[in-house]
């Protein structure tokens, strides 16, 4: 049974599924909509919503925390344009559309983007 459990493993080790999800949490920001697995997109939700939510006040200890996931240009970007469009909104940044499933496995493909 799989109660309690507080994220998904993927099947990777844990270095590995945790540079895999900032990964893909960093394309979201830069981009603002990718189109990847629906459990993939149900993950990566949480670790979005946590890091615009931290953008929306801008302090100097926010911005570290920051740079230590991601680059600077999607600091900067998160920090000046992401994070003010949401500033009076509480919560639920993100949006996932599910998409069909993909030709050679099946799975579930999902778009998740930031809501305007």
């Amino acid at each position: 049974m799989e109660h309690h459990k507080k994220f998904r493993k993927f099947g990777r080790t844990a270095d590995y599924r945790k540079a895999f999800v900032w990964n893909l949490t960093r394309s979201l920001l830069l981009h603002g909509r990718i189109k990847t697995t629906a459990t993939r997109a149900k993950e990566i939700r949480s670790f979005a919503e946590k890091m615009i939510t931290r953008a929306k006040r801008d302090t100097l200890a926010n911005r570290r925390l920051m740079l230590e996931k991601f680059d600077a240009k999607t600091v900067k970007k998160l920090f000046s344009e992401i994070a003010p469009l949401y500033k009076e909104r509480p919560g639920g940044y993100t949006r996932i559309l599910k998409w069909g499933n993909r030709k050679n496995d099946a799975a579930a493909v999902s778009i998740i983007e930031l809501v305007k």
